[in-house]
């Protein structure tokens, strides 16, 4: 049975994906080759079959992998919901967004994307503590997803 598991930035999907023992892989699905079209002149704009087009790719690796990992925007996990697909959200504790904000840093994360975050931190923790799936796991300090992957 396959797993399917929202996670906020920075919680470890690429290390999971890259470590976890299993004969069943585990996918990190990168959501940003779905939402974005690169046009001719280099610039992108927003892919308007998306978030269509990553459910299907979604859909299409359930029962190839032991667990797929999926974004945790919003219209990701309402059409997960809508489409009846359970899953597990994980995200970090509202007090750790130092912490995560030094994990993007070090990752070599883009200086826009680690300032969108900074200023939209309580914002989007906030959403995903609101999130109705009864499957949640709130990562503590010095916590990654390879330490919780037994609760998903």
């Amino acid at each position: 049975m396959t797993k399917i598991v929202s996670a906020f930035p920075g919680c470890g999907k690429s290390f999971l994906t890259e470590n976890y023992d299993s004969t069943s892989p585990v996918l990190d699905s990168d959501s940003s080759g779905y939402s974005w079209l690169h046009q001719d002149d280099g610039t992108k704009v927003r892919n308007p079959d998306f978030p269509r087009n990553y459910l299907d790719h979604i859909q299409s690796n359930i029962g190839e992998a032991a667990i797929i990992l999926v974004s945790s925007h919003a219209e990701v996990r309402e059409a997960l919901a809508e489409e009846g697909i359970d899953y597990t959200l994980v995200y970090p504790e509202t007090e750790l967004k130092q912490d995560y904000l030094e994990r993007f840093q070090r990752r070599g994360s883009p200086a826009a994307f680690v300032d969108l975050l900074d200023r939209k931190w309580d914002e989007f923790i906030g959403d995903l503590e609101c999130d109705a799936t009864p499957r949640k796991v709130v990562l503590g300090q010095g916590q990654y997803l390879s330490d919780v992957v037994d609760e998903l």
